[in-house]
């Protein structure tokens, strides 16, 4: 079983990254996959919102592995849920850009360590999920560069299709000089508001314009969703009956049967 490696991107700020990759993640690890969240943020969201702290010196963050000064399998860590690691991070990360100036292969770093360490290790994750921070910057270049596939939550907002005309762009870049095999996975509609015209409007939209890219599961506005990570623990397990759980419980079957034609196709 080859391990996936997918980036959840949006350079937006606020469309519901690192909410995807914490429940998508704990959707999965229920299902018995072994999951694997890489906090690629300097914010460290993915890391709290998964109980961990972002405030501890950066000895065993991804900051260390990306500096060169530890390798993946020293920094990896247990969370409280069977199943589900993660590699922290916390704001020493937002100075990789100026340290790595000089480093001709830097967009390679990441793909380099996470290459060897499958190689190397009997891990055995079915997949690996890494946090992308809201920019298009070198750690975003990074994941996309270390990334089989992308996930890319939507706001369904106004100006929500500008913005990801733009990542596209640097998707297609990236797939052009980095990394060819890169693909969109899906486009997840995120903050739905079904009393609102808008929401509908711009899902409306997506699917005309990416049609099959996009997922059948939307992701409403739920209080719980962003109770959750306060907590630090994923909202599919702080409260599985609310809307925001059923969504991410609905998401995760899709993302299983996608698995499954993938793997059906090859």
């Amino acid at each position: 079983m080859k391990t996936k490696i997918i980036s959840v991107i949006n350079q937006k700020g606020g469309v519901g990254k690192t909410t995807t990759v914490i429940n998508l993640a704990a959707g999965l690890s229920l299902q018995k996959k072994k999951i694997l969240v890489i906090d690629l943020d300097p914010q460290g969201n993915a890391t709290t919102g998964l109980g961990l702290s972002n405030i501890e010196s950066s000895e065993d963050t991804i900051y260390s592995v990306l500096n060169g000064s530890k390798n993946i399998s020293d920094v990896i860590k247990k969370t409280n849920f069977e199943n589900l690691e993660i590699i922290t991070s916390n704001v020493d990360l937002s100075g990789l850009e100026v340290e790595t100036a000089g480093d001709s292969r830097r967009a390679f770093i990441l793909k380099d360590q996470l290459t060897a360490y499958l190689n190397d290790s009997r891990a055995d994750y079915s997949h690996i999920l890494i946090d992308c921070p809201p920019s298009l910057s070198l750690l975003t270049v990074m994941a996309l560069v270390a990334s089989n596939s992308l996930i890319v939550p939507l706001q369904t907002e106004f100006f929500a299709l500008e913005g990801i005309t733009q990542l596209i762009k640097t998707i297609e870049r990236i797939k052009s000089n980095l990394n060819p095999e890169l693909s969109i996975r899906g486009i997840l509609l995120t903050m739905f508001d079904k009393r609102n015209k808008l929401s509908a409007q711009v899902e409306k939209e997506a699917r005309d314009y990416f049609k099959d890219k996009v997922y059948q599961t939307i992701v409403p506005r739920n209080v719980r969703l962003s109770e959750a990570p306060s907590h630090g623990i994923p909202v599919l397990i702080y409260d599985k009956t609310c809307l925001g759980s059923k969504s991410y419980f609905l998401f995760t079957e899709e993302f299983l049967d996608q698995d499954n034609k993938f793997e059906s196709a090859a």
